[in-house]
C-alpha cells in the first residue's frame, strides 16, 4: 500500500473573488511505503500548500488524497501522521519530556505509558539528557530534534516535514538530516519534506519532486541512488550530477520523467 496518493488535486484560494489565486493545478503524486520525496520549486509554488492538503489542514477544491489507504481527514483524526514545520512549535511553558508526551497525552495513553514513550524518542534522537530542560535552554538545533521527537511519538507511518531545518546553520542543518536519515531507516517511516536547498533534496531523498511556478504542478520526478547518505555521498560524481538534474529541472532545461518510472501521473511536462 502506498503512503500518500494524490489524484487531481486543484488548490483555490477565495475562489470565485476578485483576488482568487490558483495555487494548485491538477496534481498527481504516490509516495510509496518507507520512501522519502522532497518537494522542490520556487517561493509561491504551492509546496506547503500541498503538505497542508495532505495533513488535512486545508481542504482540495478538486480531486482525492489518501494517507495508508484513508481520506486524509480521517489520518488526521486517527494522528496517522506527525508534522514538523520550520519553527519547532514547542510550548516553552513544558519541559522537554511534556513537550514530547503532548501528542501521547492526546491519545489518552497512561502517565507511565507517555513518559516511557517520550524517553523512548528522545534517546532516538539523542536527547535523552536533557528531558528535564525548557525548550528556552536548548539550541535551534536541538529544539528540531525535540519537534522530530514529537513527530515521531505515536509512530506515525507518515512524516510530513515543512523546511524543519531552513533556519539552522549549515553544519547543524547538515548533522540534523543525517541524523534524520537514520531516525527514518529505524522506524521506516515515509517522509513528504518540502525545502527550498536543492543540495538537501537530493541528499535525502529516494525522490524529488520538482514543482513549477504557481499555479503549482509537478514538472519532473527525479529518482536519486547516491552511494552512501554521509559526507562521501556528498563528494560523490552521483551527488552532483543529481544536483545538476533538479537545477536544470527548476529551470526547464530539462524533459520531465516518465511517470511510470517515478509513480508520479498526470505531470505537465511545461
Amino acid at each position: 500500500m502506498s503512503s500518500v496518493d494524490i489524484n487531481g488535486v486543484t488548490k483555490t484560494f477565495n475562489q470565485g473573488r476578485a483576488d482568487e489565486v490558483v495555487a494548485l493545478s491538477e496534481v498527481d503524486l504516490t509516495v510509496g511505503d518507507g520512501e522519502f520525496v522532497s518537494l522542490i520549486g520556487p517561493s509561491g509554488c504551492g509546496k506547503s500548500t500541498l503538505l497542508r492538503l495532505i495533513a488535512d489542514l486545508i481542504a482540495p477544491s478538486t480531486g482525492t488524497i489518501t494517507v495508508a489507504g484513508k481520506s486524509a481527514g480521517a489520518a488526521r483524526k486517527e494522528q496517522a501522521y506527525g508534522i514538523a514545520f520550520q519553527q519547532s512549535g514547542l510550548f516553552e511553558w513544558r519541559t522537554v519530556l511534556k513537550n514530547v508526551e503532548l501528542p501521547l497525552e492526546l491519545r489518552g495513553l497512561s502517565r507511565p505509558e507517555r513518559k516511557a514513550k517520550a524517553e523512548q524518542m528522545l534517546a532516538l534522537v539523542g536527547l535523552e539528557d536533557f528531558a528535564g530542560h525548557y525548550p528556552a535552554q536548548l539550541s535551534g538545533g536541538m529544539q528540531q530534534r525535540v519537534a522530530i521527537a514529537r513527530a515521531l511519538a505515536v509512530q506515525p507511518p507518515l512524516l510530513l516535514m515543512d523546511e524543519p531545518f531552513g533556519a539552522l546553520d549549515e553544519m547543524t542543518r547538515e548533522r540534523l538530516q543525517s541524523e534524520l536519515l537514520g531516525i527514518c531507516a529505524q522506524t521506516g517511516t515515509s517522509t513528504v519534506f518540502v525545502t527550498h536547498s536543492i543540495s538537501e533534496a537530493v541528499f535525502l531523498s529516494n525522490r524529488v519532486v520538482v514543482m513549477s511556478a504557481r499555479p503549482g504542478r509537478i514538472t519532473a520526478s527525479i529518482t536519486v541512488d547516491l552511494p552512501s547518505r554521509d559526507d562521501a555521498g556528498r563528494l560523490s560524481p552521483a551527488f552532483f550530477d543529481k544536483i545538476t538534474e533538479v537545477r536544470q529541472a527548476l529551470r526547464g532545461d530539462a524533459a520531465p520523467a516518465r511517470p511510470a518510472e517515478n509513480a508520479v501521473a498526470g505531470t505537465d511536462p511545461r
